[in-house]
């Protein structure tokens, strides 16, 4: 039996009636009556078993997982990187995991000030005016700059500009942001060199142009040098252009987006500035703005008043606001951990972060070009995309060059992103991974290709070596089996 059975057979099939793993305190309230018949089920088949079995069940489970305190994870794009546990204690504290968002803001000062400070931070770090915090996510980050620039342009009575324009080479999210505020989504293609093809930027800056939604760096993992060039072809055309700054990271301390040209972008501060990835959640994506957009923020944003006093710090709202886009003023742990972060790294800190991000993508770049075929063969920023085409000739697609990495003790980087790649496997080893541990994954890759070549049929079915073996993926995400059933 394997460990998956063991694990399974230890919640639930050695269940013994009248077993228990908790005591409950006395009733304390009124006890009340049980809702009707039809609203009632006994079906539910809950196992009765003892605290230390159900604490072994989970802590095995969870030892099943790949994870960022376990494993090297260079998911592309996603930024699954170390985040110091000393962010997760400063947003622990009871004076902020404690408070209540409808609480009176003379009573909440401390965290106003947090909020604050971290406008004006986020503000100095991108070269931008002002910043909201209220986005919940970098995806509704990126809907309130696209709602944003969407205003803007009906208050000048501009209302038909109502085409958008977004790279190839951008985020997936990109183009479903500017369709979900109701703009025709025009794709602008990658030149051989990895950058925005001037000539087919320079056909679609007509007069209905709303903007251009830019990923910098790209999903290439490429900084495009013609980016000043661009913006200024926009703004002659009326048009404004948006940042996606999920990929931050790569430029923290080295590159200003506002002096680039941007209007308006976001940050994910859940991927460049601390909070855990991944796992749907939690997230946050403050909207910076130039002064032209700095009316149009999502409210409410932080201002502090002149005087001293028990309210200095108070929420307002934006003159010309989008509104409200979250419950109440943004995902308060996760601006206490990026504040934290930010604090912690200061000036210099953050420089070394961009340093040492962009320095290990080139470093694999660099040791794997010769096994993996690289699209465009040219200095990285934070993340490599490789192609697995040369595997693909010997009868390994990328999948299976992932799948098997698995088996040497690393999570698999994305695959098959970005889309205008073939066989596509994006590597973000991030700036927090050592040396050693890049070259134990170099030396994985190195390995999985000499497999290819000797054992196609080895990297075919892995992996190996792990709980779960390989699954009709297909079945799995849209039929999964989630319910246990008791075997008569």
């Amino acid at each position: 039996m394997n460990t998956v059975d063991n694990n399974r057979k230890l919640l639930m099939e050695q269940s013994v009636p009248g077993r228990v793993g908790t005591v409950l305190p006395d009733l304390d309230v009124p006890e009340q009556p049980l809702p009707g018949q039809e609203l009632l089920r006994d079906e539910v088949d809950l196992p009765e078993i003892t605290e230390p079995e159900i604490v072994r069940y989970f802590t095995n489970l969870s030892r099943m997982n790949f994870s960022i305190d376990t494993h090297f994870y260079p998911l592309g794009s996603c930024t699954m990187k170390y985040n110091p546990k000393i962010n997760d204690e400063a947003a622990f504290l009871p004076g902020f995991a404690a408070i209540h968002p409808q609480q009176p803001v003379g009573q909440v000062q401390g965290a106003l000030e947090l909020m604050h400070h971290l406008q004006n931070y986020l503000a100095e770090i991108t070269g931008m005016a002002a910043t909201s915090l209220a986005s919940l996510a970098g995806a509704q980050g990126e809907l309130c700059g696209i709602l944003m620039i969407q205003k803007y342009h009906r208050d000048r009575g501009d209302g038909d500009r109502l085409k958008m324009l977004v790279p190839d080479s951008a985020h997936g999210t990109n183009p479903a942001s500017a369709a979900m505020a109701g703009f025709r989504v025009v794709s602008i293609p990658t030149d051989e060199n990895g950058n925005c093809d001037l000539e087919a930027l320079k056909k679609e800056a007509t007069p209905d142009l709303a903007g251009m939604m830019i990923t910098l760096p790209s999903t290439l993992g490429l900084f495009d040098p013609t980016i000043v060039e661009v913006n200024r072809l926009i703004h002659e055309a009326g048009g404004l252009v948006y940042a996606d700054g999920a990929n931050m990271n790569a430029l923290l301390g080295r590159v200003k987006m506002g002096d680039l040209g941007f209007d308006v972008m976001h940050l994910n501060l859940h991927k460049t500035f601390s909070t855990p990835h991944g796992g749907g959640g939690p997230g946050a994506g403050p909207v910076c703005a130039q002064p032209n957009l700095q009316p149009y923020l999502a409210a409410p944003v932080v201002e502090k008043r002149a005087e001293e006093g028990p309210e200095r710090f108070v929420l307002s709202t934006p003159e010309k606001t989008i509104g409200k886009v979250s419950a109440s003023h943004g995902n308060f742990g996760v601006l206490v951990r990026a504040y934290t972060y930010i604090r912690t790294l200061g000036d210099a800190g953050l420089k070394l972060v961009s340093e040492n991000a962009v320095l290990n993508a080139n470093y694999i770049l660099a040791k794997l070009k010769d096994k993996y075929l690289l699209p465009f063969d040219r200095p990285c920023m934070h993340e490599v995309v490789l192609s697995a085409n040369w595997q693909k000739a010997k009868g390994v697609r990328g999948l299976e060059t992932a799948k098997r990495l698995l088996d040497y003790g690393f999570h698999a980087p994305t695959m098959y992103f970005p889309l205008t790649v073939d066989e596509a496997l994006l590597i973000e080893p991030t700036e927090t991974e050592s040396k050693e541990t890049l070259d134990e994954f170099i030396e994985a890759m190195r390995a999985i290709d000499q497999e290819a070549t000797e054992n196609p049929e080895l990297v075919q079915n892995a992996p190996h070596t792990l709980p779960v073996r390989r699954l009709n993926e297909a079945q799995a995400a849209r039929r999964p089996d989630l319910r246990w059933e008791r075997k008569e």
